[in-house]
């Protein structure tokens, strides 16, 4: 009888025993196999012992190499990682059982243990299966409490420098996916948003949105937002410091792109970014600038209906300002019955009331100038 187990952990069974390794000298490793029912601590312990085997074995570069012993290591590994993914999520019979997740959290963020480091580091070397295993691993444990505080953020604090090894998958095409993905499950953490905020893999992201690949080129664009939207306070102080190269950026590279789908995306995130009250300062600086009214300009000659709406919510910013400089009305004055004209045609698929009053002011102002 195993029902006294905790749920999935009795799938957590070694399927290589000791005597199969052998125990003789040169079969390093073999404890790693034998076999054993394992709680939820040791489930963790055993995959930080096997991840620690594989990094090591690849660090040594040595001339030993068995082929057999690794392919034992990794489904084992492969094993005890979808076992934690049991514990943490149910198994589609049960549900997860609190007491199981909070040992296992617990044991993985356990002092001087390393464990999500491990993980992180020996993601390229895992099979395809297991790095989708680790990712959704990951983004649980990124969400569980302890005692009412979520430890996986202090771990974060102290570890900032797994932020950077996850900038880097960008780079590397094999694992740019799953790497994104995680740090974005991290980045839920104001701490670790402010890091990245706060460092040089800003100026990355206006590459990686750029790269051929479009999969790599999305999931970059995703985290890129989230970075600016999620946690207002961090956002608005990145603004406030780095606006003069970010919009020129976010200008030329992003809104200017020949690419239809990022000028839409960039469009809609300016908006999200420009209507938020926390960043109000930002906005009104925006809207001062004639390079910036003429892009805006531009993007509502588009052809596409989604960028001119995107583009039309952040206009109206600029005829919504009462203080323009003379270089915003002369701009708009010259243009004013285009304007006017373009507007009166301009119109939703759908009724939207809302947007028939912020037009209406727009007419209003450009009207009178």
């Amino acid at each position: 009888m195993m029902g006294w187990l905790w749920p999935c952990a009795a799938a957590a069974i070694a399927t290589t025993t000791a005597a199969a390794m052998g125990s003789g000298p040169g079969r390093r490793g073999w404890w790693l196999f034998r076999s054993k029912v394992r709680c939820p601590v040791e489930v963790v312990r055993h995959s930080r012992d096997l991840l620690s085997y594989v990094l090591q074995d690849r660090e040594s570069h040595s001339n030993n190499h068995d082929p057999k012993r690794e392919t034992k290591v990794m489904a084992d590994l492969r094993k005890s990682v979808r076992e934690m993914k049991c514990i943490l999520y149910g198994n589609g019979d049960a549900d997860p059982v609190i007491e199981a997740c909070t040992n296992l959290t617990k044991e993985f963020f356990k002092d001087n243990t390393n464990t999500l480091r491990l993980l992180i580091v020996c993601l390229p070397y895992l099979d395809l299966e297991t790095q989708k295993d680790v990712t959704q691993v990951i983004a649980n444990l990124q969400r569980q409490k302890i005692d009412s505080r979520i430890i996986a953020s202090d771990y974060l604090e102290a570890n900032k420098d797994l932020l950077d090894i996850l900038m880097s998958g960008y780079e590397n095409m094999e694992i740019a996916i799953h790497y994104s993905t995680i740090l974005r499950d991290c980045i839920r953490h104001q701490v670790a948003a402010r890091y990245v905020l706060d460092s040089e893999h800003m100026k990355k992201f206006f590459d990686y949105i750029q790269l051929p690949d479009f999969n790599i080129a999305s999931d970059a664009f995703r985290t890129f937002k989230e970075l600016l939207t999620r946690h207002k306070s961090s956002a608005a102080e990145f603004f406030s410091r780095n606006y003069d190269w970010f919009f020129s950026e976010f200008n030329s590279k992003l809104l200017s792109s020949p690419n239809y789908i990022i000028r839409r995306q960039a469009t809609q995130l300016l908006g999200d970014i420009l209507l938020d009250r926390s960043n109000t300062p930002v906005m009104i600086c925006y809207v001062r600038s004639k390079e910036n009214l003429i892009i805006l300009m531009n993007l509502l000659r588009e052809q596409s209906k989604a960028i001119q709406v995107e583009a039309f919510h952040v206009f109206k910013l600029f005829a919504a300002n009462q203080d323009k400089p003379p270089e915003i009305v002369s701009i708009l004055s010259s243009n004013k019955s285009k304007l006017i004209r373009f507007l009166g045609d301009f119109s939703l698929d759908k009724e939207d009331q809302q947007f028939e009053v912020d037009k209406a002011k727009v007419v209003a102002e450009i009207s009178m100038l």
